[in-house]
């Protein structure tokens, strides 16, 4: 499966990107955001979490544990890389992705410093959520009523350093004006300040 990883000079964290459904390494939303995390000196990972043939089921789209697989399959392949070899390591999740973000950094020897969540669904992460030790940032849109609900319930399960932010006006996508600029800088913010070397 495909995947771009781009190290700054004197990366100080690497930072694994885990898209929603319909959505791929290609995203722009989530080009953007790793874009506002290199120029942070964060290093970046955006790959394909299923094959074109296993995206026609809708099926692997929704299931949570596969995703998980993925990204801890590449999380092992980023900590093994020499340019990120030792370099604190996060997640950012957008939609379902979130839900892959929480589920593998709940597995005991993976050692996660910070998940950041796009409009996510951390709900579908079910009974990982207690078991999740890295500190989460739970970005939601205020025009987003549904998943909102659903990231103020998951926050109340985590037993981990947990914020939920809402960006005001926007929607599911962050589509609006200035909505995804923000989500950059709370991701930027969270991760520069949770990546100790």
């Amino acid at each position: 499966m495909s995947g771009d990883l781009v190290v700054p000079d004197g990366a100080v964290g690497v930072v694994l990107f885990a898209h929603g459904s319909g959505s791929g390494r290609l995203s722009p939303r989530n080009r953007y955001v790793a874009g506002a995390l290199n120029e942070a000196k964060h290093a970046t990972l955006l790959f394909d979490l299923l094959t074109p043939g296993e995206e026609a089921d809708r099926a692997n789209v929704f299931d949570i544990e596969l995703l998980s697989e993925r990204l801890l399959e590449r999380t092992e392949w980023v900590r093994e890389q020499p340019a990120t070899k030792g370099l604190p390591i996060g997640y950012f999740g957008a939609s379902t992705g979130a839900a892959a973000a929480l589920w593998a950094a709940a597995e005991p020897h993976n050692e996660i410093a910070a998940i950041v969540s796009r409009g996510g669904r951390p709900d579908l992460a079910g009974p990982r959520l207690a078991l999740v030790r890295a500190p989460t940032l739970l970005i939601v849109g205020g025009r987003d009523p549904l998943v909102l609900r659903l990231n103020e319930e998951a926050g109340l399960r985590l037993r981990t350093e947990c914020r939920l932010t809402v960006v005001p006006g926007a929607t599911h996508l962050f589509e609006e004006p200035g909505a995804l600029e923000s989500v950059a800088d709370h991701a930027r913010t969270w991760f520069t300040t949770h990546f100790t070397p």
